[in-house]
C-alpha cells in the first residue's frame, strides 16, 4: 500500500519537500492507515521526501467509545513523537443549536477544527483519509440527489489545500495494510448500522450490486469518475475564459458582471459561471440549487427595469444598467 500512496502522491503531486501536512485522524482504519504510511514515506531515505506531520483529532462526544478513540490516537502520536492537537465537541448539541443533521453538524466541526489547527502550526495542507470505497459512495449518494455531472467526480483526490492520499486505495487493501502493521485502529461500530444514507449505500446498495450486477462495481464507477473529471476540466476552464470575459469588477463584497455578453452564452457556461462567480464571491456555491440557478437565467434573459432575486440570506442577485451584480449581503 506504501507504493501506492506514492504513486498517488507523485500522479498528483499531493506533497512537495517543505509541506507541513494537518493529518486529520479519528482513530479508524483509513485515518490510522494515512498516518502511518506517510509517516513511513517521510522517513524512508530513499524516497527522499521532506515534510512535517501534525495531528488533529477532534472527539464528538456521541458514541460511549469516544474517550478510548482518543486515548489511543495520543498514544499512537506520542510513541511515533508527532505533535498532536485534541478538541472535544458535543456534536448533538451543536446539530440541534443550529437546526441541521448530526452529520452535517460533526463535518462543519471538523473542517473547522482543522482549520484553526492549519494557521495554528503553519501548517500549508490538510490531509483527509477518504479512500475509493468512501469516493464510489459518494457518486452513488450524489446521483440520487441528483446533483448533475459534477457530482459524479465524487471525492476529488485534490482540492485547494485538502489532498487525500488514499483515495486510490480500496477498503479492503487498507484494513488489510492495518492488520499486516498491527496498527490495531478503532472500529467505529456506527459504520454498521444503517441509519444514515451512506451506511445503506456502504451495507446495502453496494453489495447487492456486486452481487447481482457487477462484482468489480468499484472500478467501474472509479473510471467514470476519471472520465467525468476530465471533461469536468476542460468545462471549468472554458467557464474560467468566459468569466474573464464578462467580468466587469471584483471586490470582497460585490461581483458585476456584462449582462449583454453573458446572455450570449450557452445555457450550460451561464449555469456554471453563475455558480463560479458566487464561488469566487463566497469560497463555496452551497445552498444554490438548480432553481436558483434557472431563476437568475431567467432573470437575466428578462432585462426590464430593476430587478433582483434572493436565493438565500448570503446572496442578492441584481440586473440593472446592463449589468449583473451579485451583492455578498452578510
Amino acid at each position: 500500500m506504501k507504493e501506492k500512496v506514492l504513486e498517488t502522491i507523485k500522479k498528483y503531486n499531493l506533497i512537495q519537500n517543505g509541506d507541513k501536512l494537518l493529518l486529520g485522524v479519528s482513530g479508524g482504519p483509513d485515518s490510522i492507515a494515512m498516518l502511518n504510511v506517510l509517516d513511513e514515506i517521510r522517513k524512508d531515505e530513499k524516497i527522499n521526501l521532506n515534510f512535517e506531520i501534525v495531528v488533529a483529532h477532534i472527539n464528538h462526544m456521541i458514541r460511549e467509545e469516544a474517550k478510548e478513540d482518543e486515548n489511543f490516537v495520543k498514544e499512537f502520536c506520542d510513541k511515533k513523537k508527532i505533535e498532536i492537537y485534541i478538541k472535544r465537541i458535543d456534536v448533538k448539541k451543536l446539530a440541534n443549536n443550529n437546526k441541521i443533521g448530526i452529520e452535517e453538524a460533526g463535518r462543519n466541526a471538523r473542517y473547522e477544527f482543522f482549520n484553526e489547527i492549519l494557521e495554528k502550526t503553519s501548517s500549508n495542507k490538510i490531509a483527509i483519509a477518504h479512500n475509493k470505497n468512501d469516493k464510489i459512495e459518494t457518486m452513488i449518494m450524489n446521483a440520487f440527489r441528483g446533483t448533475g455531472i459534477s457530482g459524479l467526480k465524487g471525492i476529488e483526490v485534490k482540492r485547494e489545500k485538502y489532498i487525500r492520499p488514499l483515495i486510490e486505495c480500496e477498503r479492503k487493501e487498507i484494513e488489510q495494510y492495518c492488520k499486516n502493521q498491527k496498527l490495531n485502529p478503532k472500529i467505529d461500530k456506527t459504520n454498521f448500522e444503517n441509519e444514515y444514507t451512506r451506511n445503506k449505500i456502504r451495507n446495502i446498495v453496494i453489495p447487492y450490486i456486486q452481487k447481482e450486477f457487477n462484482p468489480n462495481i468499484i472500478e467501474t464507477l472509479d473510471r467514470l469518475s476519471q472520465l467525468v473529471t476530465q471533461e469536468e476540466q476542460y468545462v471549468e476552464n472554458q467557464v474560467k475564459k468566459e468569466y474573464k470575459k464578462v467580468l466587469i469588477e471584483k471586490n470582497k463584497k460585490e461581483i458585476t458582471l456584462n449582462l449583454k455578453e453573458f446572455n450570449k452564452l450557452e445555457k450550460v457556461i451561464k449555469s456554471k459561471i453563475i455558480l463560479y462567480t458566487i464561488t469566487e464571491l463566497f469560497g463555496d456555491a452551497r445552498g444554490i440549487e438548480k432553481i436558483h440557478i434557472d431563476d437568475i437565467i431567467k432573470l437575466c434573459n428578462n432585462n426590464i427595469g430593476n430587478k433582483y432575486l434572493t436565493p438565500n440570506k448570503k446572496i442578492k442577485i441584481l440586473v440593472k444598467n446592463h449589468k449583473i451584480y451579485f451583492i455578498n449581503q452578510i
